[in-house]
């Protein structure tokens, strides 16, 4: 098996899930375009890997920045092929104890930003990359972006409003430019985003220090219980999917083995390696992510069937419900994913 020459444009790599990645996209032979606040803190990583890696300093906040990090990257190395979004920090605290600064900013930092460099990555896949090329794109979301918990709300809102962008935008590619992507939602990893610099813990609001406040419950179980994630496994599996949704196979020692792995592979029922996967939407890392999203979906789904005489109520007289779904939303060519529920 032999290494891809992908060319990988990744925010966030001083620690955690962007550290890991970058080193494992080294060590696979591929080029990284390795993006932070300090990109000093890769020099070690530059002494070893020389020309391979281009670290660059970027506040993914400031779209110039964005633009000129991946000019740099598309002038060193003439492409891009892959574009990781992972910068972003935590931020805790009830909604009323949060100051407005701090949830503005973390749009900015985890919403915005990822939006400036996704809108420079399309047209760098369709203008710079060879015709049909392409791209992928994995926009780190969190089990939090699809469930939100307490004194997370800000944090949250911005993995929200990441999703639904990164859904719309899939939706938005031409088949013919081969620009796919899929919304990475980890749990609990050991990567320094809940503790330390990349976090911030405002302190609880006066009216919710009650020790039988979900806000307090949430808030101790924060602070007590280990995290389940391994950011170098998640690292693979980022990996993985990026092969995976091009019919490749790295050789990197231990990307195909592991618990899980090996029967996942199998029950994709391709040949691995020369056969695309489509990949989904939405992918969870960790068992607890897999259960909460999973959970999440249920309840939805519960509730749909419950309060379904709510929805069917306001209806016009003169329309029928599926009807309309079959005739103007699978009818328009624009709902792929409805059409393909519908008519499986």
């Amino acid at each position: 098996m032999s290494s891809p020459n992908r060319v990988w444009f990744i925010t966030g790599t001083s620690s955690g899930l962007g550290k890991a990645l970058t080193d494992l996209i080294l060590a696979n032979g591929e080029r990284v375009v390795a993006t932070c606040r300090n990109p000093a803190v890769h020099d070690g990583l530059v002494a070893r890997h020389g020309e391979r890696l281009l670290p660059f300093a970027l506040d993914v906040t400031k779209e110039d920045q964005v633009k000129a990090a991946m000019a740099a990257g598309v002038e060193k190395f003439g492409r891009i092929d892959v574009v990781v979004n992972n910068a972003g920090i935590g931020l805790f605290g009830e909604m009323e104890a949060v100051p407005e600064e701090d949830a503005r900013y973390i749009m900015e930092l985890q919403y915005w930003g990822p939006v400036h460099v996704m809108k420079e990555a399309v047209r760098i896949f369709r203008e710079v990359n060879p015709t049909g090329a392409g791209g992928r794109v994995f926009n780190i979301s969190t089990v939090g972006g699809y469930r939100a918990n307490p004194t997370l709300s800000y944090y949250s809102a911005s993995k929200f409003a990441l999703e639904a962008s990164t859904q719309s935008f899939l939706q938005e590619m031409h088949p013919s430019w081969n620009i796919k992507g899929c919304i990475v939602e980890p749990g609990g990893f050991r990567s320094g985003w809940s503790a330390g610099p990349n976090s911030k813990i405002i302190p609880a609001h006066p009216a919710y220090t009650d020790p039988s406040n979900p806000t307090s419950l949430f808030r101790k179980i924060h602070g007590s219980i280990p995290y389940l994630g391994d950011p170098i496994k998640m690292g693979k599996a980022v990996i993985r999917l990026a092969d995976l949704s091009s019919g490749l196979r790295s050789g990197l020692a231990g990307l195909w083995t592991g618990k899980g792995v090996e029967k996942g592979v199998e029950e994709q029922g391709r040949a691995l390696g020369t056969i695309p996967v489509d990949l989904p939407l939405r992918v969870q890392l960790g068992s607890e992510a897999l259960f909460l999203v999973k959970m999440q979906a249920n309840i939805t789904l519960e509730d749909a069937e419950r309060w379904a005489w709510v929805s069917h109520a306001t209806n016009a007289d003169d329309m029928d419900g599926e009807g309309y779904v079959k005739k103007y939303l699978m009818g328009s060519g624009g709902f792929q994913d409805v059409d393909k529920v519908m008519s499986g």
